[in-house]
């Protein structure tokens, strides 16, 4: 593997890789910095784009939307308090506030640089811990593979909202969703309800844009209270270094908790924010500045949830699980070229692994430069009238589902999700466990069916005697799912209703 790991260094210094890398930044900044268009929606609608690039190109650019979009949630949220991602709601805490003091310019510099600190240092944590959780899954059999799917599933179900039965249902829905096609182990038909078309499976590209994407459209058309009434402006003075230093401890601090978060499947960067921030006001000498335009407010937010990124590629690499809806859509330009993440990838393709991870954090240069001086051309698109960008959002949503197949059946499916998304945001259902239950329901499927072979009859007997890894992760995954299901329901809810 350490062999893998300098081959993929050497595959990370291409220029073209870097290139794109800073498109994607600043694509993502600049969706993120429009209210109402979210980094989700961004990667959802470029998706595509990274099909014709080769992986080492393509993936990267994905990941620089990734990046950049996170932060650039966080320049309307100080600038108008209209957080442009929900992962910046706790910036408006006191970005906003800052701005109204005419020191809007000291908030986006202390978010830029939050924002990278946590960026860069999640994702040398990933980098490192790939390498033990690499090897540790590679010695996993279907059985163990089966076992921690369900725990996935589980921990997604539990993390998705207040109410666990929109979690479940929303589940099964993509479980059966994941059904429809060729039986993989049998060979068999299910639901395809005599549609050629659908032999094959639902397609996941129509599907993730469909259920992310089109929702985020429809919300930005119906939301009237996206009319800007005036322009941001960039106030004030630049940030000094003695408060960058006065706010390095909060920095850290939010780093560590938006990183542990980020290995967590479902819980992501709305979520990291809110902890981060809450800390940082709990460990305050002066709390009671936070909310009036405390500088450690930001820096709290920002940090938490830009160190989700790194850590949420660590589930999604070892083990194909999308820890969040942005590496779900990652997922599918994994896929889409051609390599399955799991235990068989770093096997076979370790270098282009090792080759992602190090850009990701080079990339973090190219971040600070950009970030920096595009502030003030930022700041000023905020005010750009939704109504003006939808035709063409709308535009790509429709040629990135048909270009990859070139099948007219994938505009009909990307319609179906499309209204399935708008219909489940209207009833708040969370559609991220209905598509960890699609993508994770063939291999659990086919993990499952492999550990019954294995099995032979006698599953208890072979649990006990033959996997005890399998039967431990089994045991532990109901109290997993109500410890988290229990946290995040009294933890979360104070959170929110405090601030």
């Amino acid at each position: 593997m350490i062999d893998q790991f300098f081959a993929g260094l050497e595959l990370a210094l291409r220029m073209d890789t870097f290139v794109m890398v800073a498109i994607g930044l600043f694509a993502g900044m600049l969706i993120g910095a429009l209210p109402g268009f979210t980094t989700l929606m961004a990667m959802a609608i470029l998706l595509p784009v990274s099909f014709f690039l080769d992986p080492i190109v393509g993936i990267p650019f994905l990941l620089g939307i990734y990046k950049g979009g996170i932060f650039g949630g966080s320049i309307p949220a100080i600038l108008v308090s209209m957080p442009g991602t929900g992962a910046a709601i706790a910036t408006t805490y006191d970005g906003y506030q800052l701005t109204k003091k005419g020191q809007s310019r000291k908030a986006l510099d202390m978010a830029l640089f939050s924002s990278i600190f946590g960026d860069t240092a999640s994702d040398i944590f990933t980098l490192i811990m790939i390498f033990p959780i690499a090897l540790l899954v590679m010695q996993f059999g279907p059985p163990e593979l089966a076992a921690i799917l369900f725990l996935s599933l589980v921990i997604v179900a539990a993390t998705a909202g207040r109410n666990p039965l929109k979690g479940l249902l929303m589940m099964a829905i993509g479980l059966w969703f994941s059904l429809i096609g060729t039986d993989p182990i049998g060979g068999v038909e299910r639901f395809t309800f005599g549609l050629f078309e659908l032999k094959s499976g639902i397609p996941l590209l129509p599907m993730l844009i469909g259920v992310f994407a089109i929702p985020e459209i429809v919300n930005v058309i119906g939301d009237r209270s996206q009319q800007i009434k005036s322009a941001g402006k960039v106030l004030g003075e630049r940030l000094k270094l003695k408060e960058l230093k006065r706010c390095f401890k909060t920095i850290c601090r939010s780093t560590v908790l938006g990183t542990g978060i980020g290995v967590v499947p479902g819980l992501g960067q709305v979520v990291a924010a809110m902890m981060g921030y809450t800390a940082a006001k709990n460990a305050s000498s002066t709390p009671e500045n936070f909310g009036k335009g405390e500088l450690e407010g930001v820096a709290a937010a920002e940090a938490a949830n830009n160190a989700v990124n790194g850590p949420t590629m660590v589930p999604l690499l070892t083990l194909g699980i999308p820890g969040d809806n942005i590496t779900a859509i990652l997922l599918g330009a994994f896929i889409a070229q051609g390599l399955r993440p799991g235990p068989e990838l770093f096997e076979s393709q370790g270098n282009i692994v090792f080759a992602i991870l190090i850009v990701m954090i080079l990339a973090n240069v190219l971040f600070l430069v950009i970030g920096y001086l595009s502030i003030p051309f930022f700041a000023r698109i905020v005010s750009i009238k939704s109504s003006l960008l939808i035709p063409l959002v709308i535009m790509f949503a429709v040629a990135g589902s048909y270009v990859f197949r070139s099948d007219v059946f994938d505009i009909y499916m990307l319609a179906f999700f499309g209204l399935f998304g708008v219909m489940a945001r209207a009833a708040n259902f969370d559609v991220m466990p209905m598509v960890m239950g699609f993508i994770l329901g063939e291999p659990l499927e086919y993990a499952f069916g492999q550990t019954v072979a294995m099995a032979d009859g006698n599953f208890l007997q072979f649990a006990i005697s033959d996997r005890p890894g399998m039967l431990a992760i089994l045991l532990i995954t109901p109290i997993v799912g109500y410890l988290l299901w229990r946290s995040m329901n009294k933890k979360m809810k104070p959170i929110i209703d405090n601030n």
